[in-house]
């Protein structure tokens, strides 16, 4: 028996393309987490592409590191890193081995174990907030470190998996300045979310750390 269109596992030819293509192509796809404690879903809803060694907001603009080496490849796996010693935020790798880039999954409604993720983000006042930005996204599903380099094409026995789900029409796309990144990288409009959607995190333009005295 086949599965439905929107439960088919995306291949890895789909993220073997540049991060602005996979990009808008990811709105309205299912992200399935699996758990110890059950599987979770969601449904995409806003993304950051980052074009890597060209692109003066990605990880990678000055080269590989240990901390981005997942970002280098192969597609269809995820990039997983810690943000001010607080947050995980989870990205897809894309385009061919070798050249780093990847999409940041930023925002998302959570179709499957609700329960789960509220137990997990108690903060959160409605369902709408559950996965409302990346670091609540990735404390919602269970995501960190452990995570980074999980092969999101390895079938059912993956932690992690990405299904066709339903694409956003492109006429539901909207773009613009990627949040919270600053200097040569600030105006690029690499950030897309699906129009008026209530889980879409709102913007926020970069605002330099104070140093203290």
């Amino acid at each position: 028996m086949s599965a439905r269109p929107d439960r088919t596992p995306l291949s890895r030819s789909f993220f073997d393309r540049p991060a602005l293509t996979v990009a808008p192509d990811l709105l309205g796809r299912t992200l399935v987490r699996r758990t110890g404690e059950g599987p979770l879903e969601l449904r995409i809803t806003e993304v950051e592409a980052y074009e890597g060694e060209s692109d003066p907001g990605s990880h990678a603009y000055r080269g590989r590191t240990a901390r981005n080496a997942s970002m280098f490849g192969p597609p269809g796996h995820a990039y997983v890193y810690f943000i001010y010693g607080m947050w995980f935020s989870f990205n897809l790798v894309c385009g061919p081995e070798g050249r780093a880039s990847g999409v940041l999954v930023r925002a998302g409604e959570i179709t499957v174990g609700v329960d789960l993720a509220a137990k997990r983000r108690v903060s959160a006042r409605n369902p709408r907030e559950l996965a409302k930005g990346p670091a609540r996204l990735a404390m919602a599903l269970d995501i960190d470190r452990s995570l980074d380099g999980t092969d999101l094409c390895g079938g059912p026995a993956s932690p992690l998996s990405l299904l066709a789900g339903t694409p956003t029409s492109s006429d539901l796309v909207s773009s613009g300045p990627r949040t919270g990144v600053g200097g040569a990288g600030a105006d690029h409009p690499y950030r897309f979310w699906i129009t008026h959607d209530p889980t879409v995190s709102p913007y926020r333009a970069h605002a330099p750390r104070r140093r203290s005295t």
